[in-house]
């Protein structure tokens, strides 16, 4: 891949984003909350609870790039300011999506992580100008999207003068139609070999079914990502956006349990040489 030059690994030492207290690319970080960002109680009730559970970072949607133009859209600056509040109550650091180059100025001024969706990785408009908001970037695979069109997207961010972007893989649409997506946890690996940025995975939005959520977070895991994005609800069956996929707050609070305790079972498998990639 000789276009990609401020992604490639050569040699570089494996980058760490940090956003706020917590850290991207050392350790397991976990990203948590709800897909929209729908009232002020929702979003706390959430917030609290992830915390609790020992999410790192909080989710949520003020802006919602929807399929149809009838569904709900986010709540806007509305939303932006709910996110703020729960930041200041939980102290857990906001990654929220921006649509709009114009908008990202005024978005950076509630979030610590500026999330790039899936429809908008080759919005190369909105690539620069989030490189120029001097906050970290969270970029999604393009549904359709290979690892080389991905990278080069990585480096529309960097070539602005921002180091700290995170690429997180969240699922390539294929034919099969009984997950949401396919997640290509194969990526994980792949792009190890390929670039020194951090590497999450959106097992959500990847299955589409909170029965297959845990199993992919763990298979995420297993396979050295850096962490996990994943959606939580207070009340999944009331939800505006994406009821279906959303994890409740016990069954989040359970994959927490059960990724801790593997994340300390493979790091000493490592630590003994029994893990070897």
């Amino acid at each position: 891949m000789k276009n990609i030059k401020l992604a490639s690994v050569d040699g570089r030492e494996p980058t760490v984003v940090r956003a706020g207290a917590a850290s991207i690319g050392r350790g397991f970080a976990v990203i948590a909350g709800p897909c929209a960002v729908e009232t002020e109680e929702q979003t706390l009730v959430t917030a609290r609870a992830v915390k609790a559970a020992g999410a790192d970072l909080l989710r949520g949607g003020a802006f919602k790039p929807r399929t149809s133009p009838y569904a709900f859209q986010g709540l806007g600056m509305a939303g932006l300011k709910i996110l703020g509040q729960a930041r200041a109550e939980t102290g857990l650091p906001v990654v929220t999506e921006v649509l709009d180059p114009r908008d990202v100025s005024w978005v950076a001024e509630y979030a610590d992580v500026l999330q790039i969706g899936t429809r908008n990785m080759q919005n190369f408009a909105l690539l620069k100008e989030v490189g120029r908001a001097g906050k970290p970037v969270l970029l999604k695979r393009g549904m359709y999207s290979t690892l080389e069109e991905w990278l080069n997207c990585a480096e529309y961010i960097l070539g602005e003068g921002n180091p700290n972007v995170v690429l997180c893989e969240r699922g390539i649409r294929t034919f099969e139609q009984y997950t949401r997506n396919t997640l290509d946890l194969s990526a994980v690996p792949a792009l190890r070999e390929l670039t020194h940025l951090p590497v999450m995975v959106d097992p959500t939005h990847a299955t589409g079914r909170p029965g297959l959520i845990g199993p992919m977070s763990r298979g995420a895991l297993a396979v050295g990502a850096d962490g996990i994005m994943v959606e939580v609800h207070n009340n999944p069956s009331e939800a505006l956006c994406d009821a279906k996929q959303a994890l409740t707050i016990d069954r989040f609070t359970d994959l927490m349990r059960g990724l801790r305790k593997l994340e300390t079972f493979l790091a000493e498998a490592e630590s003994e040489g029994e893990v070897t990639g």
